[in-house]
């Protein structure tokens, strides 16, 4: 994966997010859902889109060792 997808899941977060909310909300009116009992789904939707962005960031090299921290 490339730096493009990153970019591209960014930028869809805030739509993703927005028809979520829409989708609680219209649970919220039209069954016996409220929106007190389902807007869980907001965070797990938002942890869903960072771990997408997270895995499609382009491989990088693990940190080196650190230096010790003592005076010697």
């Amino acid at each position: 994966m490339n730096g493009n997808n990153v970019l591209l899941l960014r930028a869809l977060r805030g739509p993703v997010m927005m028809m979520t909310l829409g989708g609680v909300l219209a649970l919220d009116h039209f069954t016996r859902y409220s929106f007190e009992s389902t807007w869980p789904v907001l965070l797990i939707m938002l942890g869903a889109m960072i771990l997408l962005e997270r895995m499609a960031r382009p491989d990088t090299p693990p940190p080196g060792p650190l230096a010790p921290m003592g005076g010697n």
